[in-house]
């Protein structure tokens, strides 16, 4: 237990807001479309990847059973890009000031993921311009980083907020449906795996100086495993950005998640089993089987997780603060949280989220 005045200095999750496209029925998206995109031989193949996905709704914001977009250029998902995000953002923006009390004047640092589209200026200025941020509010887009953003975005508006003594903003924001690739393209594993998987949404946290009801950003923390470069990718094409990922991931994990999360909460003089929440990112059933067993987690230790895949899909950055929100509305929210998101690099972030037990004395 600590003094009041020492987890003043802690950077506080004071507010969470959530903003998502249509959903759909994954059997619907299979039936009405990715049937007939994967033709051939593939179909088969498909059907069964996207049966086992984990998958049972997910958010499109421009969904392929009303609209077509495999055959776009990049340059016109990328104006496509703008029109569908700003809305998203700004909604999920809006209700997590509302939700941390706070308005977007108060806000000193506005941080943006995102690695499905870009735009000069982008939403990190419209966004700020729309919304009714100071001029001289400070702004840092974070891209390309793919399904971990979240965590080193979380890490950034943290330290400036136990810098600055100011709120920060921290909004992820994907379109994945923007990057459906042509029927006509190399199709291989990979390729039907980030289809069956992949969602859209808009999640915005706000963060502020302890002494605030919260979780408390203690740590956050990350290895890179740089001989398996090549596992993810996330390759910009003249039909959009193509996912390659390899089926070796969930191996790469394997070897690193435990260190990692057990270095992180030792430094905190904390153990696994005193962790009551967590927030891992499901790129996939697999990746949930591997880390519930390297970490030897209880089957109901990822229950959250899972429930997100099945309800959103991974929704790349935004996927594990809509697990945090999850954890953060059950009757019995847990104390400590562990995050847990994997990315390019190959890369591995953790973050450790606490309740503070405060005494007066």
């Amino acid at each position: 237990m600590v003094s009041a005045e020492n987890e003043g200095w802690l950077p506080v999750i004071a507010g969470i807001g959530i903003a998502l496209p249509p959903r759909a029925a994954q059997t619907d998206l299979w039936s009405g479309f990715f049937a007939q995109h994967f033709g051939g031989a593939t179909r088969a193949l498909a059907q069964r990847i996207f049966a086992n996905s984990g998958v049972v709704t997910r958010q499109a914001a421009v969904n392929p059973l009303l609209e077509d977009v495999s055959t776009w250029s990049t340059e016109r998902r990328m104006r496509r890009y703008l029109v569908e995000a700003l809305p998203l953002g700004k909604e999920a923006v809006g209700r997590a000031l509302t939700d941390a009390g706070l308005s977007a004047g108060d806000i000193g640092l506005f941080a943006v993921c995102s690695c499905t589209g870009y735009a000069t200026p982008g939403l990190d200025i419209l966004l700020a311009r729309d919304m009714g941020m100071s001029a001289a509010t400070q702004r840092v887009f974070i891209g390309h980083m793919g399904c971990y953003a979240a965590l080193p975005g979380l890490g950034t508006v943290g330290d400036f907020v136990a810098a600055r003594r100011r709120p920060a903003l921290l909004l992820c924001a994907e379109l994945t449906s923007l990057h459906m690739q042509p029927s006509s393209a190399r199709v291989d594993t990979q390729q039907i795996v980030s289809h069956a998987l992949f969602s859209d949404a808009a999640v915005a946290v706000v963060v502020t100086p302890g002494g605030r009801p919260g979780y408390a950003v203690r740590e956050v923390a990350a290895v890179t495993d740089t001989s398996t470069a090549d596992h993810m990718t996330w390759d910009v094409t003249d039909t959009g950005f193509r996912m390659g990922l390899s089926p070796r991931v969930p191996q790469v994990l394997a070897a690193h998640v435990r260190d990692l999360v057990a270095e992180l909460l030792g430094r905190h003089g904390l153990r696994l089993d005193e962790v009551d929440g967590w927030a891992v990112h499901p790129g996939g059933p697999r990746i949930l089987n591997v880390v519930e067993r390297e970490l030897g987690l209880p089957p109901e230790a990822l229950a959250d997780s899972r429930a997100v895949l099945a309800e959103h899909g991974n929704c790349s950055s935004p996927t594990v603060l809509l697990i945090l929100e999850r954890l953060r509305n059950l009757p019995r929210p847990p104390r400590r949280v562990v995050l847990l998101a994997f990315g390019p690099g190959l890369t591995l972030y953790a973050t450790l989220l606490e309740v503070p037990l405060v005494s007066g004395g």
